[in-house]
Order: C-alpha cells, then structure tokens, then sequence
C-alpha cells in the first residue's frame, strides 16, 4: 500500500511540472520476441474466452513478439505494477494516466511511428489524460461509461436512479436491497458518490465528482458509509461479479458493459441503464514503461491496437466504444453504427471521466481533497469505518 499511497499524493501541478520530454524511439526495428501488457479485463483477447474474439494470435505470427498479459482489476493496481515494472505497455484508465506521466513510469510516444494515428478519434487525441505540454504519452484504445447492471425478474423497468445501491429500499419484488447490491472496490468509486449528490443535493456545490472540497468529500464518504450497509461485497473482479449476479443472489451494482455482454450471452436475465443522475466513466490508453525491454514490439502493438477491425470486434466484446471512429462504419469487423450508438458513442460530453482528484483544483490551490486521502478514506469506508 506504500507504492500506492506515494504515487496517488502526486498532484496536478507535479505532472504540469514535467519537462517536456522526445520519444525515445525514433525508429522501429525487428521485435523482441516478446510483449508484455497490464490490461483490464477482456482487453487483450486470443479466443481462449469465445473464439470469434481474437486479436492476439494475427499479432503473433506476423510479428513474432508473443503477448503476455497480466490482468489488473482496479486502477490503483495497474499503478502499482507499472511502478514495479517488468511490463512494456498498460491500458491506463484517466484515473492512472496522469499519476504515471508524472511519476515517470511511462514514456513519450513518436506518434510519427504509428502510421494509423490520423484515423484515431478527434476528441482523444489530445485528451488531457495522456497529453502533457503537447506531449502524448500514449496512444487511445477504448472508452464507455460506467452503468448499472440489474436483474430484469427484480426489475421489470430499468432502475431510473442510483439510489438502488446507495440507500436503502425495498425493490420491487417486494425484498430489500440489503445485501443484494454491490458497489466497485476502488476509492475512485467516491466519484459516483459524488456524482450522485451532484443530482440530489446541489446545496453542495458540487461541479465536478473528481474535484471535492472538505464539505463535499464529507458528504461523500457519508453516503459511502450508508452504501456499507446494502453491500454483499465490493467488487474488483469482473469475473466473481458475474458469479455473484448468477449466484449469489446480487440483483444491482455498478459494473462495465463487460460483465453485462458475457452474462447475457450466458442467458442470465441482466440488463444495464445509466440512470438519470448520469455516469462516470473511463477513456483508456496504451502507455509504455519508461523502461520498456520490448520497445519495437509495444509500437508494432500500439499500431495494430488502431486497426479498425480490432477496434470494431473490441468495441462489441467489452460493449463500449472504440478509439477509431471508422470501426463503427466500415464494416470491417462485427460492430455496426446502430451499436455504437447504444455504446453512447454520441454521448462523450455527457460521461464525467475517470481522473486524479488534486489538492489543486477549480476550487483553488490546495481546495480540494488529494487522490491519496480518497485511498486510505475508501479503505476506511470498506472496514466499517
């Protein structure tokens, strides 16, 4: 927890701080032989899960550099590898990004060298997430938002509001929530607390979730600590969250549009919404160690991450929306336009992505709760305090 704690007290104005920095590689020679990746959860996949899904063994035989992938299940954990080191690349949600630019774990990239960047959607190529002083340090790979999954035998309609899993109910099958709800088990969950008292207590002021002053966090972590009592666990593994929902009797919780798709495939009866309070979310990017021991194959991969038939296929796997813009149209893989459109394609202005909260904020210098209060607060709220 120590590695966590140092990284997350590095504040905004640290990475504004960094000196602008050239990509270390300026040409691409022959593969190493080798890559090894920390990705979420389906990211990375070789039809080992479901064979229509593969784009790793393609990779592999035209590039030789086999792909190794450790699977992290929050962000503070992919921080924590990446500060360990031994991997070449990370799919870094925002809420990572910033704190690895600026803790110098991750290096600029020559975006010169990734011919498929032109195709790479407006709206994130420059994303304050991993563009620094005009600077990328990384290349765009996914992006959705945060929604609610929930039994349709429960829940006839979708839930229109949150508050399914932050106060105690009786749902509609005439049962209480008490200990059927989940909610994610990471201090970046105070964000979709946040967001929640945005909607209904706007007494506080509350402009940003990922920007809290003393009053706001407070308000936060109150509500967190009523969620305790509705909770059968917090989850991290996307994979026991979707044996909880088929055993355990969880009928509501937060979750990605991953865990939805398989269960649905499984014929579990899920659905998923975004209530009316609105969502969180996470734009991801590939980003590369600063001391990367496999360097051509990361920009072989970097570059083949952005073919749109890639993009098309990962789009509809994870359920969210892919960082090539064509992906949705050009019929090269199995999304279609109608499917970005449920992803929330048009709705990027809408989804409040994950960041680093600061001491320096909107608020003024020093106004708002820094990240690594948030991680030992959370961990407080999860122990019962």
């Amino acid at each position: 927890m120590n590695k966590l704690t140092s990284v997350g007290t590095i504040t905004l104005a640290a990475v504004m701080a960094v000196t602008p920095a050239l990509a270390q590689v300026t040409q691409i020679g022959p593969g190493e032989g080798q890559l090894n990746i920390v990705a979420w959860a389906g990211y990375i996949e070789r039809g080992e899960t479901d064979k229509a899904f593969d784009w790793v063994t393609k990779f592999e035989a035209q590039t030789g550099c086999k792909v190794n992938v450790k699977t992290a299940n929050t962000s503070d954990e992919m921080v924590a590898l990446m500060n360990e080191g031994g991997f070449d690349l990370v799919t870094a949600s925002g809420d990572a990004s910033l704190r690895l630019i600026a803790g110098k774990r991750v290096q600029p990239i020559n975006i010169d060298l990734i011919p498929s960047w032109a195709s790479v959607d407006d709206r994130l190529k420059d994303a304050p997430w991993h563009t620094v002083g005009g600077v990328h340090y990384g290349v765009p790979y996914m992006w959705g938002p945060n929604v609610m999954m929930y039994n349709t035998e429960v829940f006839k309609e979708a839930p229109t509001s949150w508050n399914v899993v932050f106060e105690e109910q009786t749902l509609p099958d005439g049962k209480s929530n008490v200990g059927r709800v989940q909610a994610y088990d990471g201090p970046i969950h105070i964000a979709d607390a946040a967001q929640y008292l945005m909607f209904h207590k706007p007494e506080l002021g509350i402009t940003s979730p990922y920007e809290l002053n003393e009053d706001q966090y407070k308000a936060a972590l109150d509500l967190l600590r009523e969620q305790r009592k509705l909770v059968s666990r917090y989850w991290h593994d996307a994979f026991i969250q979707m044996d909880d929902f088929k055993n355990e009797g969880v009928v509501a919780s937060g979750t990605w549009p991953f865990q939805v798709n398989l269960l649905q495939a499984d014929k579990v009866p899920v659905a998923s919404t975004i209530p009316q309070e609105g969502a969180t979310g996470w734009a991801d990017t590939s980003m590369m160690h600063v001391d990367a021991a496999n360097p051509n194959c990361a920009y072989m991969w970097m570059e083949h991450s952005l073919a749109s038939n890639l993009q098309s296929d990962l789009s509809v796997w994870f359920g969210a929306n892919p960082a090539v813009p064509a992906a949705c149209t050009d019929g090269r893989g199995m999304q279609t336009p109608e499917g970005c459109h449920t992803n929330g394609f048009d709705d990027f202005d809408r989804i409040r992505f994950w960041t680093t909260p600061t001491a320096n904020c909107s608020q003024g210098e020093g106004a708002c709760v820094p990240y690594y209060r948030w991680v030992s607060d959370y961990i407080g709220v999860i122990g019962g305090r």
